[in-house]
């Protein structure tokens, strides 16, 4: 057989280095197809950034010989595992285990604990989608939106059956802030650098529905909070069952609030909340349609079963160890259940927003940060609420007046510094120094002592 032409190689090398596999005899796809622009949501947006699509063909083009059957399991199992630049994490999993097995100190059961959920929370999104795409829209959407914020949620449900009231209360507080805050500002002033000296538009339809249901959550918290200070009831007994009920009834209205906002999201103005990738992106596209082929619906339903189980395994060791790896590490339990919980445990997510700012589609990185801080507070926290009153558990609003206050002016903070259609580098350089200060401010709180009811900050 004569060698190809010079030109076919060097295709073909180009094609390597990109990190794509063409399998033997497939035709590249077609100019106009590879130009072809796409709409998706920003989440999903999120965590394709992070991954990496080409393990699968990968696999089937060393693998030819294998049983179909193997083959497919074996190339799921590649996919799933090796299909995310943070597969070198997995292998906490097994080491928070071991440790956990061996009764090792606490302090390492809870590291590697936190480490392990940081891939985990990455897949749980990606076999998601696999379902969402043979779902429809709307279904779908609501599915990732469930789906998006599953750790914080076992972590919740967790503590909320320990009846570790302050760590579920911290650790969703925690990931508001972070979103708000930490990503969102690293995003806006890494991708301000790269556009230094710019003001680069953004559109901020999507963010002003976010930032109202923030409002609306905040106001909830701080009725719960003014209620324990206000109320006229003489005894402690009455004065916490008047906060439970204006919590309780709260929780009824967030959860009617975010569904209401699901219905303005993905069916009356969809359009608002849709993304548009450009051609430089229509390879994600095409390893998509690989993805579909080597994992279809029901088997992205039995790993993300598996998933989930695993994420409660490790949440659990989080959930048992945190105060004794609080006091091994010498750092305050509030500090890790606020700052340190949220950072590692959305890593992926993290990073993703902070690519897309990197790549000037700031309107993803808005969708990312603002949507998980929007289901974190409108349906995470009224949902554990109201699990834990079906359950006989007492929970309210009231996050105390320290964690009150920082939820408040953060919120009010990032309504102020999107309130224009520009973004550039010093809007999330202060993003970033608030979240300092309320960290800091967590930090050296370890050394108050342990507040009464009233003074419970």
């Amino acid at each position: 057989m004569a060698p190809p032409p010079p030109e076919s190689t060097h295709h073909h090398h180009h094609l390597l280095e990109s990190g794509l596999l063409l399998d033997a005899g497939k035709a590249p796809p077609p100019a106009e197809e590879e130009e072809k622009e796409e709409q998706g949501t920003s989440s999903s947006a999120a965590m394709a950034a992070g991954r990496k699509k080409s393990e699968a063909s990968l696999l089937r083009g060393r693998l030819p010989r294998l049983p179909r059957g193997l083959r497919r399991a074996a190339a799921q199992l590649q996919e799933v595992f090796l299909g995310t630049k943070l597969f070198p994490l997995f292998s906490a999993v097994p080491l928070a285990v071991a440790a956990e097995s061996l009764r090792l100190g606490r302090a390492w059961v809870f590291a590697f604990s936190l480490v392990g959920l940081a891939p985990l929370a990455e897949r749980v999104s990606f076999l998601s989608e696999h379902i969402a795409n043979t779902a429809g829209p709307t279904a779908g959407g609501l599915l990732n939106a469930t789906c998006g914020n599953v750790p914080e949620l076992i972590i919740a449900l967790l503590a909320l059956n320990k009846n570790k009231m302050e760590i579920l209360k911290w650790s969703l507080l925690g990931s508001i802030l972070s979103n708000l805050l930490l990503v969102l500002g690293s995003s806006i002033l890494f991708g301000g650098i790269v556009n230094i000296g710019k003001e680069r538009p953004l559109d901020k339809r999507q963010a002003d529905v976010s930032i109202g249901l923030l409002l609306l959550g905040v106001l909830c918290h701080i009725a719960a909070l003014v209620s324990k200070y206000t109320s006229s009831t003489g005894d402690n007994i009455g004065l916490s069952s008047s906060v439970l009920q204006l919590s309780r009834a709260s929780a009824i209205v967030m959860i009617i609030a975010y569904f209401g906002n699901l219905l303005f999201q993905l069916k009356t103005h969809r359009q608002i909340f849709e993304v548009e990738e450009d051609s430089s992106e229509s390879n994600s596209s095409e390893d998509d349609d690989t993805d579909k082929s080597v994992i279809g619906f029901a088997s992205a339903v039995v790993w993300l079963i598996g998933m989930a189980a695993v994420i409660a395994m490790l949440s659990n060791y989080v959930v048992t160890t945190i105060e004794e790896a609080s006091e091994s590490m010498g750092i305050p339990v509030r500090f890790i259940s606020i700052i340190l919980l949220p950072i590692v445990g959305n890593a992926a997510e993290h990073a993703g927003a902070i690519i897309f700012a990197f790549k000037n589609k700031i309107d993803i990185t808005l969708g990312i940060t603002l949507g998980s801080a929007t289901q974190i507070s409108m349906l995470v926290v009224p949902v554990t609420l109201i699990v834990s009153w079906v359950s006989g558990i007492p929970m309210d609003l009231d996050f105390n007046l320290l964690e009150t206050g920082s939820l408040a002016m953060t919120v009010i903070t990032t309504a102020f510094t999107l309130q224009d259609d520009k973004w550039h580098y010093l809007k999330g350089f202060n993003l970033v120094l608030c979240y300092i200060v309320i960290a800091v401010c967590f930090f050296i709180m370890k050394a108050l002592p342990t507040p009464t009811k009233k003074e419970d900050a």
